[in-house]
């Protein structure tokens, strides 16, 4: 729409110059006609006076005409210039639009090209968090800021914005690494200055992805494709960094791609499977279990989930192995005879819909709610921003239980405590392997079970290995356990042929 309307304006803009022209044409008509009236007034034996008079008011009009063709010109060419240059910047921030970035991109960066260009793909880190706590107004301020601290910095370099909070900034004639990497550094410092959006001081922060052309890529999406890789390096290591593109990242990218082929092929094929670890009450009573997915590879046999979760929640695949999980436990509810927990990745919290196509799975399978546990990280709360809670109250309404899987290993657990609705606290096992020698650690655990029966919720402790473990446990006033010293991880048959025996 905005193309259409830049092509109308200009259109008007060389209809003002036909009409200019049409105007002197239309002079020089009447200039004509007067001059033929001289040629009969010469006839007429009169003096010369007319056609003098018809030549002055031909070139009067002549050069008046001149000048308004010259002016319309002028304008128009100015206003092609400004309504192109709209086209081209994005309308926020003011940067170069995706297309015309990589257009102009395109034309430094090919096979044969000697100019080097350095490329910086910046991703703004929590910009969500910032849209849902303060407006989209805020992010929009934030991205404003982003935009003119880039070209405040680097005047000269071809800003552009690939996407929601993704910008592109190419730096021509820097084939310097470091000196690059550098660069990335100072602008986030730059970003972290205090800035004041919806009336409070905000810090902004980034992560950045570097490559370089041609020493790493020698056209456009090559070059784009190794700074991303470099970008999802950074996010995954912490964020707020700057990261350079090395050789090594490929072979990770290939690795990636391997293990989600697999696991796509696996769901298909009916290779995942459920261990199921019973969780004790003080007198060692099993009183629930927690299913734990395992992978049985063909080729490479029992592949635990720390190798490929983190994979699958980088896509779609977190969704599809995460029902897999949830309809085999309900399938496998009546032979444990316990309640069962099932672990929920953050990804899946993130998905408006993820409550009710859970509700909708236990009415198919004809499942009491009461019956599941449903086990987030600590994590989860640190950036659980509406849709993640929402998705938490609905479950919790529907009569699923609630558990804060390894509280304690975060950084938010008061504050957990303070604003999140749960059932079920689970004791991180880095305190319980300490319990018999850290005093520190045994007055947290002690602690956290003051709290738990002020709530009142049930404490699990995790990771319990040792008698003394056990004992310490029961005395701080933990009321369920779980841990190799009670119970190892089992699948169903497993079980099966045990209690057979």
């Amino acid at each position: 729409m905005r193309r259409n309307l830049a092509l109308s304006q200009i259109l008007d803009g060389y209809r003002g110059i036909a009409l200019a022209a049409a105007t002197v044409i239309a002079a020089l008509f009447i200039a004509s006609g007067l001059a033929l009236s001289g040629l009969l007034d010469r006839a007429g034996m009169t003096l010369p006076v007319t056609t003098l008079l018809a030549g002055s008011l031909l070139l009067a009009v002549l050069a008046v005409g001149h000048k308004m063709i010259r002016m319309r010109i002028v304008l128009a060419a100015k206003a092609t210039h400004d309504i192109m240059a709209s086209i081209h910047r994005d309308a926020l921030t003011g940067v170069a639009t995706r297309s015309y970035f990589l257009e102009m991109l395109r034309g430094e960066v090919y096979h044969g090209s000697e100019r080097a260009v350095g490329y910086l793909q910046l991703d703004m880190d929590n910009l969500k968090v910032l849209n849902d706590t303060a407006g989209h107004g805020a992010g929009d301020a934030a991205l404003l800021h982003l935009a003119a601290t880039i070209r405040d910095m680097l005047p000269n370099a071809l800003v552009g914005r690939l996407g929601g909070d993704e910008f592109g900034i190419a730096v021509f004639g820097h084939d310097n690494r470091a000196g690059l990497k550098r660069l990335g550094e100072e602008l986030l410092r730059r970003l972290e200055r205090p800035v004041g959006i919806a009336g409070r001081p905000v810090r902004l922060a980034a992560t950045i992805g570097i490559a370089l052309a041609p020493l790493d890529a020698t056209d456009v999406d090559e070059l784009m494709s190794k700074a991303d890789l470099a970008l999802y390096k950074g996010k995954k290591s912490g964020r707020h960094m700057v990261v350079a593109f090395d050789a090594d990242m490929l072979g990770d990218e290939r690795h990636r791609r391997f293990v989600e082929r697999e696991l796509r092929a696996a769901l298909l094929l009916d290779e995942l499977e459920l261990h199921y670890q019973p969780v004790f009450d003080g007198d060692r009573h099993v009183t629930s279990h927690e299913a734990l997915i395992r992978w049985r590879h063909k080729v490479r046999g029992v592949i635990s989930p720390a190798q490929f979760i983190a994979i699958a929640e980088e896509s779609d695949l977190i969704d599809k192995v995460g029902e897999w999980v949830l309809r085999r436990a309900c399938q496998d509810l009546p032979q444990l005879g316990t309640p069962v927990a099932v672990n929920v990745s953050p990804a899946q919290l993130r998905h408006a819909d993820f409550a009710p196509r859970f509700a909708a799975l236990l009415g198919e399978t004809g499942t009491d709610p009461r019956h599941i546990i449903v086990e987030i990280t600590e994590t989860v709360p640190l950036q659980a921003q509406g849709i993640e809670l929402a998705n938490v109250d609905a479950l919790r309404a529907l009569g699923v239980r609630i558990a804060i899987d390894d509280f304690g290993a975060g950084h938010a657990s008061l504050q957990y405590l303070r604003g999140f609705a749960f059932d079920i606290i689970k004791i991180d096992r880095t305190y319980v392997s300490s319990l018999g020698s850290s005093r520190i650690d045994a007055i947290i655990v002690a602690a956290i079970c003051d709290i738990a029966r002020s709530l009142p919720v049930e404490v699990v402790a995790e990771g319990v290995e040792t008698e003394e473990q056990f004992r310490l446990l029961r005395q701080a006033g933990c009321t369920r356990f779980q841990g190799f010293l009670l119970g190892r991880p089992q699948p169903l048959e497993a079980r099966r042929v045990a209690s057979a025996a």
